[in-house]
């Protein structure tokens, strides 16, 4: 019998020997700093994509074909 034949009886029983160690203030005060870190870590993911376009944007090249004028200008 492997840890995937676990089945739901078998989730009860653990829940239920979790909610009697642990208690069920303990838990949901748990629960609670989850929810926080999973919501940091989306906040975190999404200040990392608006850094990567905003990377994207200041490292853009102008492709507009240089003239002789704007060759002597810079």
């Amino acid at each position: 019998m492997g840890i995937g034949n676990i089945g739901l009886p078998g989730l009860l029983l653990i829940a239920v020997v979790v909610l009697v160690l642990f208690g069920r203030g303990k838990i949901s005060s748990l629960m609670g700093e989850v929810g926080k870190g999973i919501t940091a870590f989306k906040k975190g993911v999404d200040e990392g994509k608006q850094e990567l376009e905003d990377e994207k944007v200041e490292n853009a090249k102008d492709v507009t074909p240089k003239t002789e004028d704007t060759k002597d200008k810079v």
